[in-house]
């Protein structure tokens, strides 16, 4: 086992690895961004370095930088969280090239997989079902006005290399395409330094339903079950569960079926989600696979007493996975709200500044992931996440009505945050009911409009 880990990022996710590191008896090191100087990781870990300026490109997304205060301070491996440099192939190489160990899949599976056009092909090759589309990468406007006709609109236009929502345009006409498609294109090489794009068939109000997954080096694949994922804004989750409420368990088992082929079609070590698009008839196309620990991790743990991060940790280290898929039974019902500093009545604008009232919440199955403390300040050179909640209870309905509690107790005074707006949520009839899509945010706020 590892002696030391340095923990490449930031919030709450850098604080969930340390707590992880602790309890397995590890040496943490934060690395931090002069703006972080007091943030509660550096405060918590063992050790912590500094490693830039504020903007992201000066310290968390500085390779240079990070690779050096690894090698200063010791440390055998990197666990780079999600965001910032956790799905960037390079950085993955780099560190193997180091005799630093990357928490995480190698540097291969990264950029096959991360090239979202290569990943459909490899799905395709896995006997995974995958959503029509071009088999490669769109060459020009002119080829893409070629396929939006052969597969008909509407039509989504996507960054090959992209994620988190950016790079994607869906078009209903080819009146709209010309635009979309160099909008696209622009977005993706700002966003990803790669304009390649590539088209699928544009699905209408699917469930978005995504696959946790266990790999060691040795070949043994499991999956953790799903999250439902679907309650979205701009193609940012907002609110997760799991399970979900709409698969059987012949559909959940076909899935995570799906899932393991996926990784093992590629030799996927350590964690990792497959991500599919589930139609009104339950058809499931597979969409894409992250590389990374998931942001919602957390209600899997819930639901399946499974510490992932521990896992990405002991799979690093050459041990072999001892979970079975048969040891994996889902317990109850769990649901994370992301809480953000943004203002849903002002078009969700951004809200740093200095907390000056916390109260978090607590009892019986509440969880809380965050790095904010009162007198924090939060800077405004970051994602907008301030914590999240989770809660666990033992069916859907008592855990929608122990989130509303939780919710109740969050306190979070001196900024704008998005509580009142999750609340709405498990309030709407339709949420409550389970009856939603990726489409339900976007309905909700134009009625609220």
């Amino acid at each position: 086992m590892f002696k030391k880990i340095l923990i490449a990022n930031r919030g709450e996710i850098a604080v969930r690895i340390i707590r992880a590191c602790r309890e397995m008896g590890i040496i943490s090191v934060a690395v931090y961004s002069e703006a972080d100087r007091d943030a509660l990781h550096v405060q918590l870990a063992d050790e912590a370095v500094c490693i830039g300026g504020p903007a992201s490109k000066d310290s968390y997304l500085n390779i240079q930088n990070i690779l050096s205060a690894t090698v200063l301070t010791g440390s055998e491996a990197i666990h780079p969280g999600f965001g910032f440099l956790s799905e960037n192939s390079k950085f993955a190489k780099m560190c193997s090239e180091c005799n630093i160990v990357f928490i995480g899949p190698d540097a291969e599976s990264i950029e096959l997989l991360g090239n979202k056009s290569r990943a459909r092909e490899i799905m395709k090759e896995a006997d995974i079902p995958i959503i029509p589309g071009t088999e490669g990468a769109l060459q020009s406007e002119e080829h893409a006005l070629k396929m939006a006709e052969e597969i008909g609109y509407p039509v989504m236009i996507k960054a090959a290399a992209g994620g988190g929502g950016r790079g994607i345009r869906i078009v209903y006409s080819k009146e709209e395409l010309s635009k979309a498609y160099n909008t696209a294109k622009s977005e993706a090489q700002a966003c990803f330094d790669d304009d390649t794009l590539y088209m699928e068939k544009y699905i209408d109000k699917p469930r978005h339903i995504e696959f946790q997954i266990l790999g060691d080096k040795y070949g043994n694949v499991i999956h953790l079950g799903e999250r439902e994922c679907s309650v979205q804004r701009k193609n940012q989750k907002v609110l997760e569960e799991a399970p979900s409420n709409i698969l059987t368990d012949e559909l959940r088992q076909q899935m995570g079926e799906a899932a393991v082929r996926a990784a093992k079609k590629v030799g996927y070590y350590n964690a990792g989600t497959v991500e599919f698009l589930v139609d009104s008839d339950l058809n499931y196309y597979f969409m894409e696979m992250n590389t990374r620990v998931q942001v919602e991790h957390p209600i899997t743990e819930l639901v399946t007493g499974v510490d992932i991060v521990k896992q990405q940790i002991k799979i690093a280290a050459g041990e072999r996975l001892e979970l079975k898929q048969e040891d994996i039974k889902l317990r109850g019902h769990a649901i994370e709200c992301r809480i953000n500093a943004e203002d849903p009545s002002n078009d969700f604008r951004p809200s740093p500044g200095k907390i000056i009232g916390l109260n978090m919440p607590g009892g019986p199955g509440v969880r809380v992931d965050s790095a904010v403390y009162q007198g924090y300040v939060i800077p405004p050179y970051y994602d907008s996440m301030v914590a999240k909640l989770i809660v666990h209870s033992e069916n859907r309905n008592s855990a929608i009505e122990r989130m509303k509690r939780a919710l109740g107790e969050l306190l979070i005074e001196g900024i704008v945050t998005n509580i009142d707006f999750q609340f709405e949520i498990l309030c709407d009839e339709r949420f409550i009911k389970g009856d939603y899509n990726t489409s339900f945010l976007k309905d909700k706020l134009v009625k609220s409009e």
